[in-house]
């Protein structure tokens, strides 16, 4: 089973990205599951993954942004003005989007180091008039992006990457489920790693090659009969992004003898099911999908709960951990809506656990979560 092709697969992009610059293509840094991979695509552009994950480049940030912000934020300016973030270098241009304040403020110092697209959301998913709005959204990018690769979307350039990316989504969704399986020899560190390759895939269809190949290895493997591989508590995952790095927590999780067999952030499956339509008009389709991501962003968010009644009763799960970043006052003041969800509506117990990317308090994580894990 060749997991280490995805562990590794933001060190194989650098290579498909210096192939495809030399050809003459554009790059857009993205930082949000918001920006619409098919319409860059078609713009002909390669939407890459921008670095934000780890503490190194904090403290180069916390000279120009506050100590309090999100790790996140400070992460990501900290890569963009250390130097230290190939993606970021080979970046022509950044496709940013206004999810939250913080990173609203922090896109204005950005961009002074590389042209910067900021979309602009609305701040809710329903009525005409937020359609209508971020359709327009739609079109702006267009020009942009157009302005920067000279290639003019259309319909058919843009419905082959909304077929080609519901193709991924759709594979991905189906190896997470296999992933879950008692008997995967999978871990969820494996999974988060080919869940985020998704985002450094210059070439998708070289992507999508290598998940169907997995897929395939694990059907093979569960396959053949032989022990559980391992058991304990399932656990859900939700709330902010994870990834190498700022993973301690699914680490304490499942080395404390517990799987954390999905994960809702936007790094796991969050979105992963909303396929956009392939029939009738791609730009309104598109801009209904992106749309109704179940972002904290949005008021009111019901998708989110949707979306973790979904994955409980899916995934089987046991609990559910709800991890938010310190500073992220969205997905910190929504948790408390997911906790009398989850115990109120799906009689699951629920731990919020705020922290941030400091290997400081690990040990403090380890004993509340042992504390929680003594419930089953």
């Amino acid at each position: 089973m060749n997991i280490k092709h995805f562990v590794n697969f933001s060190e194989l992009s650098i290579a498909d990205l210096d192939a495809w610059k030399e050809d003459g293509g554009k790059v857009a840094g993205v930082y949000c599951i918001y920006a619409p991979t098919e319409l860059i695509r078609a713009a002909g552009v390669a939407p890459v993954s921008l670095c934000g994950k780890k503490q190194d480049p904090i403290k180069d940030a916390e000279e120009d942004l506050p100590h309090s912000l999100c790790p996140l934020i400070k992460s990501s300016y900290g890569y963009a003005i250390n130097g230290t973030c190939p993606f970021f270098s080979a970046a022509d241009v950044l496709v940013a989007e206004t999810t939250c304040d913080g990173k609203k403020k922090m896109y204005e110092l950005m961009g002074r180091l590389k042209p910067l697209h900021l979309m602009h959301l609305p701040h809710t998913q329903t009525g005409p008039a937020a359609l209508e709005y971020w359709m327009r959204g739609l079109r702006e990018l267009e020009a942009f992006l157009t302005g920067v690769s000279g290639v003019l979307v259309t319909e058919e350039a843009l419905h082959e990457e909304i077929v080609q990316q519901n193709a991924i989504r759709a594979e991905l969704a189906r190896v997470a489920l296999l992933a879950a399986d008692d008997r995967s020899p999978l871990t969820a560190s494996d999974l988060l790693a080919v869940q985020e390759s998704k985002s450094f895939s210059v070439y998708p269809e070289k992507y999508l090659a290598a998940l169907r190949g997995l897929h395939r290895d694990l059907e093979a493997h569960l396959a053949e009969p032989g022990p559980v591989a391992r058991s304990g508590p399932r656990i859900l995952l939700t709330g902010c992004p994870t990834g190498k790095g700022s993973d301690k927590l699914i680490r304490i999780v499942e080395e404390l003898g517990a799987r954390v067999v999905c994960m809702e952030n936007c790094s796991g499956l969050k979105g992963l099911t909303l396929a956009v339509d392939e029939q009738g008009d791609p730009w309104e389709a598109l801009a209904r999908r992106y749309l109704q991501i179940p972002c904290s962003c949005m008021t009111p968010n019901p998708n989110r709960l949707d979306d973790l009644r979904a994955m409980a009763g899916t995934y089987r799960v046991d609990a559910v951990v709800d991890l938010t970043w310190l500073g992220c006052h969205t997905y910190n003041a929504e948790s408390t809506l997911v906790q009398r969800f989850v115990e109120g509506k799906l009689g699951l117990p629920f731990l919020h656990v705020g922290t941030d990317y400091s290997p400081s308090d690990t040990e403090q994580l380890r004993t509340r979560v042992e504390a929680f894990l003594e419930l089953f």
